[in-house]
């Protein structure tokens, strides 16, 4: 199982001939990932608006930062999205997913919720009910694969 891990790789074709190699012939991968890439202004203040306030002491978490930096940045929402990411040196999720599917066999793929988690008072239910009203886009990927 990879968990919202290989967009972060340094290297990412290494990680995944790592995984392939570490995988028994048969055996099941599972991958959930972020697509940054599909996370669009009308997503992104659609998540910002439910955040919750830090709890005193606490850090702020990812979406708080991202709200922050947007804001102090000036720039508009996907021209920020594209620096950080480059900044960041992260995958992707196109390209993680055609990773995969150069060394495991696709068993299943699908776009999900993935907000939710860092939302105050907002359920999986709701923002798949925002993803069907064509409201936000669904940042999150499940895959899962098989190794011949």
């Amino acid at each position: 199982m990879a968990s919202l891990s290989l967009h972060h790789v340094v290297d990412l074709e290494q990680a995944l001939d790592r995984l392939a190699d570490l995988l028994a012939p048969g055996g099941v991968l599972v991958v959930v990932e972020w697509s940054w890439e599909r996370f669009d202004e009308a997503t992104a203040r659609w998540g910002f608006a439910r955040l919750a306030p830090p709890a005193p002491g606490d850090e702020p978490g990812w979406l708080h930062r991202h709200r922050e930096r947007w804001s102090a940045s000036g720039q508009p929402w996907d021209r920020y999205l594209r620096s950080w990411a480059e900044q960041e040196g992260v995958h992707p999720c196109a390209q993680v997913l055609q990773g995969l599917d150069a060394r495991f066999t696709r068993r299943f793929s699908a776009e999900h919720p993935y907000l939710f988690a860092s939302l105050a008072a907002t359920s999986e239910v709701e923002e798949q009910a925002a993803i069907d009203a064509g409201l936000i886009r669904a940042v999150g990927t499940r895959y899962a694969a098989t190794r011949s």
